[in-house]
């Protein structure tokens, strides 16, 4: 009797996990795409297990093997999936992630209606656990959890706090521009490799102006979060099986280390800054300042502010969102000034005329049109984020189509940014003038523009962003002109922002 009830519950548990199995694989996902192609959504049939992971890096493998030519064309380059896909099934298309469904929409008025969604239908997709040893901060974040990270950390992006920052953003680029004039010597030009340059310049910067540190004294710190990155992006790429992080192999055990002395650096720069705040030292008031405030709340349970665990995590978040987003701007900024020599010497005589050769005040900053057109057409052209990701956890509607839960969503950034049909017949020129009225009148739809996001999870270090990569511009025209060296191959690629494959070379030439 007993052997009975045994194999009765044996036989029960083998059929549930194959009707269970049989559910996930096959009968949701045909669900899904059937409810989905009724109401007119085009795209790939599905294919079990695998959906289009071969096809998606197919096209990936071969579109980053070759350099392209010396133009701003990049879709089919950088996203070659989502470019052929939008081509081929319109501006709202249906692809497979393994059995994931995605739909991919290249619309203004869609991409609206997901980033302003207020009932939580849409929120951040689930994250691969792999993914979130690199950060669990606010990028991740959903639902209220999101909203008290929001709330906590956006003062530190006012205004008033932003002037603040100046001097740091003065000396980490002093410190750049003073290098660069090292390695010319006596010589008039000089080849410098710009992306790591840039890299580090951002990493100092926010380091200094974030968390009242330097780019040495981070040095060890941004190269493991760098290896971190790079185990990251391949679990993104690769499909995750349950449990499978709490197996030792060497990649797991190498993420475990990499994550540990990450939070060790962030402790002990955690530590130094609390007693600078208890011996109420000058320079105190920054992003790091406000997190342990927050964090002061907390352990006096009032209930609204971060564990020391999240001010950790926000830590990586800021130190790595930080370097890799601006970073990406300046960089493409440069190289594209570089092909375009007529509007580097515009905005250089612009930067000279109202700051001469003193460095850029606050009020400087706001006087340069030009500089500031140049800035917003590079972020149409070359978006450090080329989409944003989002999930349905519940049955909504975008447009008229009738999504239901448990579907990504791809915001294809890059795409709208390129298409004429928002930009016109020369979206695919580098042209600053379309930004001279504003940001609001320089496309046929106003929302056609977001490299920064849009709605309530715009990026809430767009201003930093944007004052750090003025601030960098403007004194690099000051000292120095430059154009591409013979060695740069224009390849932009994507590592979590959009970069230059094989580096960015330019002939600098001091004034």
């Amino acid at each position: 009797m007993e052997y009975f009830v045994f194999y009765s519950l044996a036989l029960c548990l083998v059929v549930f996990g194959v009707a269970k199995a049989f559910y996930s694989i096959w009968w949701r996902p045909k669900l899904v795409e059937r409810q989905l192609k009724r109401q007119g959504v085009r795209g790939s049939a599905y294919k079990p297990l695998v959906g289009d992971a071969k096809e998606y890096v197919s096209m990936i493998t071969e579109a980053w093997s070759t350099p392209m030519n010396l133009d701003h064309q990049i879709t089919q380059r950088v996203d070659p999936f989502t470019a052929v896909y939008a081509k081929k099934y319109g501006k709202l298309s249906m692809c497979w992630f393994g059995t994931s469904p995605r739909l991919m929409v290249k619309d203004p008025e869609m991409m609206k209606e997901v980033l302003s969604n207020k009932e939580g239908s849409f929120e951040k997709p689930p994250m691969n656990p792999l993914i979130l040893k690199l950060t669990k901060g606010l990028t991740t974040l959903k639902g209220e959890e999101w909203a008290k990270h929001r709330r906590i950390i956006n003062p530190a992006f006012h205004l008033e706090r932003l002037k603040g920052m100046m001097p740091a953003f003065q000396i980490s680029c002093s410190d750049m521009i003073e290098r660069w004039k090292e390695m010319a010597g006596n010589q008039e030009s000089v080849e410098v490799e710009v992306w790591p340059e840039i890299q580090r310049l951002t990493a100092d910067v926010i380091s200094r102006a974030a968390f009242g540190s330097n780019f040495e004294e981070g040095k060890k710190l941004f190269e493991l979060l760098k290896q971190l990155t790079l185990f990251t992006v391949e679990a993104m790429q690769t499909l995750y099986l349950p449990g499978f992080r709490f197996i030792p192999t060497a990649k797991n055990r190498r993420r475990e280390k990499l994550n540990k002395e990450i939070k060790t650096i962030i402790e002990s720069i955690i530590l130094r800054k609390e007693n600078s705040m208890s011996n109420q030292e000058e320079n105190v008031d920054d992003l790091l300042c406000m997190l342990l405030q927050s964090r002061k709340k907390e352990n006096q349970h009032e209930g609204d502010g971060l564990t020391t665990e999240e001010v950790i995590e926000e830590c990586k978040q800021f130190y790595l969102a930080g370097q890799e987003t601006t970073s990406s701007l300046i960089t493409w900024t440069v190289i594209v000034l570089a092909m375009h020599s007529e509007w580097q010497e515009k905005a250089r005589q612009e930067v000279l005329q109202i700051c001469g050769k003193n460095e850029p005040t606050f009020q400087n900053l706001n006087h340069l049109k030009i500089v500031t057109m140049i800035l917003n057409e590079v972020l149409r052209l070359y978006p450090p984020v080329i989409a944003q990701y989002q999930h349905t956890y519940a049955e909504t509607k975008i447009g008229e189509v009738l999504i239901p839960a448990g579907v990504d969503v791809t915001l294809a950034t890059l795409l709208i940014h390129h298409d004429p049909e928002y930009w016109g017949d020369d979206a695919e020129e580098f042209k600053p003038e379309r930004f001279s009225a504003g940001v609001s009148k320089a496309s046929k739809d106003q929302l056609a523009f977001f490299p920064f996001g849009w709605g309530p999870r715009t990026c809430v270090g767009q201003n930093f962003a944007m004052l750090e990569a003025k601030i960098a511009l403007a004194m690099i025209l000051q000292n120095f002109s430059f154009e591409l060296s013979p060695s740069y191959a224009h390849a932009p690629h994507t590592v979590m922002t959009l970069q230059p494959q094989h580096g960015a070379q330019l002939k600098v030439h001091q004034l």
